[in-house]
């Protein structure tokens, strides 16, 4: 993978735990419950789209490993909140739980993806 292709595969993965800060809560705030819809769509769409979506998109996978945006979106999201303030400690919890979902869902996919 070029250097070029490196930069534009972190600032894609950058951009959706950015964007996911930036509106999803002012949306459920202005919007009520129809808001966190509305950003599920919008949100994760339009930065699917530009990560993967496109003729020449942002992010590069140049390896038989396949990581998900949501793993960008999880790291992202609780970097930004533990540097804000978030009780680390509390999310522990979920971490366990994002890691075991992701595990079994790789597992999952693995039985028919893989041939």
């Amino acid at each position: 993978m070029s250097i070029n292709y490196a930069i534009a595969t972190l600032m894609g993965g950058f951009i959706f735990p950015f964007v996911i800060r930036m509106t999803w809560g002012r949306m459920v705030d202005n919007w009520g419950p129809i808001g966190g819809w509305m950003a599920a769509a919008f949100v994760v769409g339009t930065v699917w789209c530009i990560n993967h979506g496109i003729a020449t998109p942002m992010i590069t996978q140049s390896g038989s490993v396949w990581v998900d945006q949501g793993l960008a979106a999880g790291v992202g999201v609780w970097v930004a909140s533990a540097l804000t303030g978030g009780n680390k400690r509390k999310s522990i919890k979920n971490i366990l739980a994002a890691v075991v979902a992701g595990v079994a869902g790789g597992f999952i996919l693995s039985l028919f993806l893989v041939g």
